[in-house]
């Protein structure tokens, strides 16, 4: 599906987008890569890496309508991961969240409409369900914009769809690196912002893979949500470093005790699949009603219990201590 097609990923230099290119290389034949980023220095740094003749790099800003028009054209597919996405900064600068978050969405879906790229994937997150900070609330905003997109792309082929998942570990401000710093630092005790907290728990390359295969299913319009183990923070930290004492220092502000990826408000317009989620849209589209229980790869799905909510407490599947100190030793974590 992806040999010589041309690939834009916004955000390209953020962890999602190293995996996502490096994946992209070594499975596939593309024609054209191209990592669109407001940042030259970590552009510098990623061109060290991957200097495949298919690279291409340019320095830009979502919120600047006017440079992703250019960098859009003879594009195939985009990937959308630029965003703003630490909570507590997001509460601290509303309007710079918003500005990127928000405007940069629309941006994002006017400048594919008007190159008529083929598939689009705006990368979302567990905060975006019942969101409780400004940050899940902007990316709720984005979600809609990009699954109304499809029903602004009159006669343009352009399709939109959003991916959903949890916490990826190791990721870059994630607790694990956290963690480890303090471990490595000599700390007494590990800090703690709930001891009953959950989380979702996915590693990168699983996030890469599952936006990967989302491309191929996709029909324009779907919430994809993948199924995935729960950990629970004191697991971790007892996983990571289990002589050290834990210390309660109470919830952040925006945070969550459980995080939802698919509330009960949605249950009655989700699909379940064998390994994943798809919440289908609210609206209808004007091109005609789509059979959302059946998608590109001719998986069939059912409908999903009335009241049915996937968060990470209620989840089936939790990773031990050892489970989860296996899969840290496994990442180099």
């Amino acid at each position: 599906m992806f040999d010589n097609k041309t690939i834009l990923i916004t955000g390209g230099t953020g962890s999602f987008g190293k995996q996502y290119t490096k994946t992209l290389l070594e499975r596939y034949r593309p024609k054209k890569i191209i990592i669109y980023s407001r940042d030259e220095l970590k552009q510098f740094e990623m061109q060290q890496y991957f200097d495949a003749p298919c690279m291409r790099y340019f320095i830009g800003d979502v919120r600047d309508k006017d440079r992703l028009q250019q960098a859009m054209q003879g594009i195939d597919y985009v990937i959308h991961a630029a965003a703003l996405k630490q909570v507590p900064a997001a509460e601290y600068n509303p309007m710079e969240c918003i500005k990127t978050n928000i405007h940069g969405a629309e941006n994002v879906i006017k400048a594919a409409l008007s190159n008529n790229v083929d598939k689009v994937i705006a990368l979302s997150t567990d905060k975006a369900a019942n969101p409780v900070n400004l940050y899940g609330a902007t990316k709720l905003a984005s979600d809609k914009l990009f699954i109304a997109g499809n029903n602004i792309a009159g006669g343009h082929r352009t399709r939109f769809s959003v991916v959903r998942y949890g916490n990826v570990v190791g990721s870059r401000g994630s607790v694990v690196p956290f963690f480890r710093k303090l471990i490595n630092d000599g700390c007494d005790a590990l800090p703690i912002t709930h001891l009953e907290m959950t989380r979702f728990w996915i590693t990168l390359q699983e996030g890469v893979d599952f936006v990967l295969k989302n491309l191929e299913r996709m029909q324009g319009g779907e919430t994809f949500i993948p199924k995935i183990p729960s950990i629970r923070i004191t697991d971790l930290a007892n996983a990571m470093a289990p002589s050290l004492p834990l210390k309660d220092i109470g919830i952040r502000p925006g945070e969550k005790l459980h995080e939802i990826m698919l509330p009960s408000d949605d249950s009655y317009h989700s699909v379940e699949f064998h390994d994943h989620y798809v919440i289908t849209p609210t609206i209808r589209f004007f091109s005609g009603d789509i059979d959302y229980t059946r998608n590109h790869l001719n998986e069939k799905g059912h409908a999903v219990p009335s009241g049915f909510e996937y968060n990470s407490l209620n989840n089936s599947n939790f990773l031990t201590v050892n489970q989860i100190k296996n899969l840290n030793e496994q990442l180099g974590l």
